[in-house]
């Protein structure tokens, strides 16, 4: 089972006085495992402002991204005929490289790098206590894809994902929702929440739709007092 951490001594305010037209809804605090997690609960996520020794940004947007988990095999994930036919020629593993996963998705030569040395960190201390995760897609003994996230209750907080070869993140993220959905009750699937933080073309071409910050907030609470998917409950 997951442990608890410390809580956090920071508040993060009431989210009917977030900015309307504002993703960015708080500066400050910082990125201990019980602050994290508080946030999460919150319906918030953290990203660095990119200049040194500045405070955590805080994100609540204003239309967030989800894939939705209801409906088929793959609840609402698009998974095309060539990425069918690709997903045989992987093995998916859970947590058994995410610090690696991590640094993939970290690595300065990817284009819009977010991920520093402070971010990797708190997340790590996070995975040592339960809470992240990574799905890694695997071609023998080499580490050719993934993804790491955040697993609380019914909530699956995506945060970053690579791939070194064509595919390799999609199939991580088809194994993410199988584990999401394997030895879940059927009437609670549309319940869970799969979050994705900001919907892109690439993410909505696999089945990722945006709602409202409020519709979010509001089925937030449903989906953390749900069980965790067998694979991330510890």
């Amino acid at each position: 089972m997951p442990v608890e951490p410390p809580p956090t001594p920071w508040h993060f305010g009431d989210a009917a006085r977030f900015p309307d037209d504002d993703d960015l809804v708080a500066i400050g605090a910082d990125l201990e495992p019980g602050t994290l997690l508080a946030a999460y609960r919150r319906g918030l996520f953290p990203m660095p402002s990119g200049r040194r020794r500045d405070p955590p940004y805080w994100f609540c947007p204003v239309r967030r991204g989800v894939l939705p988990l209801g409906g088929g095999p793959h609840g609402g994930l698009v998974v095309s005929r060539s990425l069918r036919r690709s997903l045989r020629d992987f093995e998916v593993r859970v947590d058994t490289a995410c610090a690696e996963v991590v640094d993939a998705c970290a690595d300065p030569r990817r284009p819009q790098g977010w991920i520093d040395d402070d971010v990797r960190a708190a997340y790590l201390r996070l995975h040592d206590l339960g809470w992240v995760h990574s799905v890694e897609a695997w071609q023998g003994e080499r580490l050719v894809g993934g993804l790491y996230g955040v697993a609380v209750g019914g909530l699956f907080a995506g945060e970053s994902m690579f791939h070194r070869v064509r595919d390799a993140s999609k199939v991580a993220l088809v194994g993410l929702v199988d584990l999401l959905l394997a030895g879940t009750d059927p009437a609670t699937r549309g319940e869970r929440l799969l979050d994705v933080q900001w919907s892109t073309p690439h993410l909505a071409s696999l089945g990722v739709v945006e709602v409202e910050r409020a519709d979010y907030l509001a089925a937030l609470p449903r989906a953390l007092a749900l069980p965790a998917a067998p694979a991330f409950a510890g």
